[in-house]
């Protein structure tokens, strides 16, 4: 089963967290589009795994090419890129398939499947599959640059400790680019070191944190998007609510906006010294009806702590149906989170794109 999305840019991502490769099929990029495939390695290094303060499983994630590409250019046929998965251990997953860890999909997925599912790393459920999305996400960023649309994510909270927020008016671009180089992604380096000690304190308790990351997009012209189910914040949506563990998404004030009254969450017009439209604040997140109204995207995602925790659980034993308990084995990450900001980046970039293309 692949999980397919798009409408202009059709994606299909494919495999399981232990097959022996994953991948992702790609329609709709123009030919002749540039691949520069050490500036995306670069990109996909930032959600690999095996760095500081998440999972110890080593892969280099480097995808290789089997259509679509020729000469370092797209050549108009369907993009196809695999990633080999080489550093697996199927062996840690084999109680899963009787005792369904809490806050994961076994239990759904056995009953879904009659017991057929994949549970080694979580099968097609694993956030091991957003490796192919980041493949598509970091050519798609690099297009989207070209136009003048910059892209960038930061991590906004683990647990109650908060970075500071993205300037949602008159964002400073060099925060973007420092983002992009950054060993761990924040904006104020005091709060990452607390973030790395509570999300420390976690692992060392065998425990797991979860966190929020918030992405915002620059540069959008006015109009892009439509109202209805054609909106901006819809297509966004979907596609990040596809990244294992999202729990909630918000646009600007979001839920935040709830608690006020109108006069306080409009966001006034003014025509700048340019004489363009813009806002005195940005509540909206940058969308109205649907549409860019050429103030930043600006929006936030809420993920679970990882279920995966060494901590000794409650379950059920699926074969004796009977209630029992369970230690997990395996590597997993303490906080979700952290691997999540260039993920949020090109689930971001691919529903912008494909929006952008109905224009």
């Amino acid at each position: 089963m692949a999980f397919s999305f798009g409408r202009h840019l059709k994606i299909s991502i494919f495999g399981q967290s232990h097959s022996e490769a994953i991948g992702v099929t790609c329609e709709g990029l123009p030919a002749g589009t540039p691949i520069d495939e050490e500036e995306l390695y670069d990109f996909l290094r930032r959600r690999a795994p095996g760095q500081s303060l998440t999972s110890p499983r080593l892969e280099s994630d480097r995808p290789r090419f089997i259509t679509g590409v020729s000469g370092g250019k797209t050549n108009g046929a369907p993009l196809t890129a695999i990633i080999q998965n080489t550093n697996t251990r199927s062996w840690d997953y084999t109680e899963l398939r009787i005792k369904p860890r809490p806050g994961h999909s076994d239990y759904p997925a056995a009953v879904k499947f009659q017991g057929n599912n994949d549970i080694a790393g979580g099968g097609q459920f694993s956030a091991r599959l957003t490796a192919p999305l980041c493949v598509i996400g970091g050519i798609v960023l690099s297009v989207l640059r070209r136009e003048g649309i910059e892209i960038a994510a930061h991590l906004k909270s683990v647990g109650t400790v908060h970075d500071r927020a993205f300037d949602p008016v008159k964002p400073d671009m060099k925060d973007f680019f420092a983002l992009r180089h950054a060993d761990f992604p924040v904006l104020d380096k005091a709060a990452g070191e607390q973030m790395r000690a509570l999300i420390d304190k976690a692992r060392m308790q065998l425990d797991s944190v979860g966190g929020t990351v918030e992405c915002m997009a620059t540069g959008l012209p006015v109009g892009i998007g439509n109202g209805g189910y054609g909106g901006l914040d819809g297509a966004i949506a979907a596609v990040v609510f596809g990244i294992p563990a999202v729990k909630g998404i918000e646009f600007g004030a979001g839920f935040g906006a709830s608690q006020t009254f109108g006069s306080e969450n409009n966001d006034p017009f003014y025509y700048d010294d340019t004489g363009v439209v813009r806002t005195k604040t940005n509540h909206c997140g940058g969308i109205l009806g649907g549409m860019s109204d050429g103030m930043p995207v600006v929006f936030t995602v809420a993920f679970k702590p990882t279920p995966s925790i060494a901590r000794e659980q409650e379950t059920v034993n699926l074969q004796t149906k009977e209630n029992t308990r369970l230690c997990i084995q395996g590597r997993h990450d303490p906080c979700v989170a952290v691997r999540a900001v260039p993920i949020v980046e090109a689930a971001a970039a691919v529903a912008i794109y494909d929006v952008w293309m109905e224009q």
